[in-house]
């Protein structure tokens, strides 16, 4: 058991002010996690409770507020696919301090991945996606708990895989399979947030347990080819860090309680033509 009294004496000894903001530097994080055998996580959430903003969070606060980053220091997001979509939905959820990490891929890095996919580099191929993601999360957000399975995910193991999480990202690249995930999704009472690709298109929208959501665009998975438009419009660089940020918005949106989500709507942008448009689905 972590005593609390104490940890909270030594958080506010080490605080430090910037500008009328007393902030927890990483440094001292560290030092508290390593000396109160807790996870840095603990050490933050603590400091919040005193009113200490860990440093790292700082530009955070406007928007979110330290109750705020508290329920996103609590959350578990799972993330289902680390290529395109999935390598920046990853990092920037770790970026934003969500507590714990699922990520799931049973696919390995290739060297057509390296136009788009954030977590590759040259010295990377070969090697399992949802590895290399969880080493990349711990140098970016030591305190990000994450648990990643290189496993490909089936109508059997999705709601084993699935389990714990409060909100489930959709990055995949396979149709037939998205709906396989949010019908586990759903199965285990899990909001959605699905995104997809391809040339200069991109869309999204949340989908909530009892909601239709992609079945309202695709209809029944046996009529689905495997994959969609990206087979022949390709996937440049910055459609899927396009649509990855309004997948993360969505995502800290249901986690901080906003009423503003794209559910019922789907979020289309043409990037070559200048458009976005919501459009009306289902509801």
């Amino acid at each position: 058991m972590i005593d609390e009294a104490a940890l909270r004496t030594e958080i506010l000894r080490l605080a430090s002010a910037v500008g009328s903001t007393r902030v927890l530097p990483l440094q001292a994080e560290r030092e508290l996690a390593a000396v109160f055998g807790c996870p840095a996580r603990d050490v933050e959430l603590a400091a919040l409770d005193a009113g200490i903003v860990p440093y790292r969070y700082l530009r955070n606060m406007g928007t979110l507020g330290p109750d705020g980053q508290a329920r996103l220091l609590r959350s578990t997001v799972a993330v289902v696919g680390l290529g395109g979509l999935g390598g920046y939905v990853a990092e920037a959820l770790a970026r934003m301090g969500i507590g714990r990490l699922i990520l799931i891929d049973g696919d390995v890095f290739e060297e057509h991945n390296l136009n788009r996919q954030l977590f590759s580099s040259e010295e990377v191929l070969g090697q399992a996606k949802a590895l290399v993601a969880r080493q990349r999360i711990a140098e970016v957000n030591s305190a990000v708990e994450v648990i990643a399975h290189t496993t490909t995910l089936t109508s059997q193991n999705v709601t084993t895989l699935l389990a714990g999480a409060d909100v489930v990202v959709d990055a995949l690249d396979r149709l037939p399979t998205r709906l396989v995930l949010q019908d586990g999704a759903q199965k285990l009472g899990i909001p959605m947030v699905h995104g997809s690709i391809a040339g200069f298109l991109g869309q999204a929208m949340s989908i909530l347990p009892e909601d239709r959501g992609l079945r309202e665009l695709y209809g029944a998975a046996e009529s689905l080819p495997e994959q969609g438009l990206e087979v022949h419009l390709g996937t440049p660089a910055a459609t899927p860090m396009a649509v990855a940020a309004w997948e993360v918005q969505e995502v800290i949106k249901m986690l901080t309680g906003r009423n503003t989500l794209l559910r019922h709507q789907l979020l289309v942008m043409d990037m070559e033509g200048n458009v976005v448009e919501i459009l009306r689905i289902g509801g």
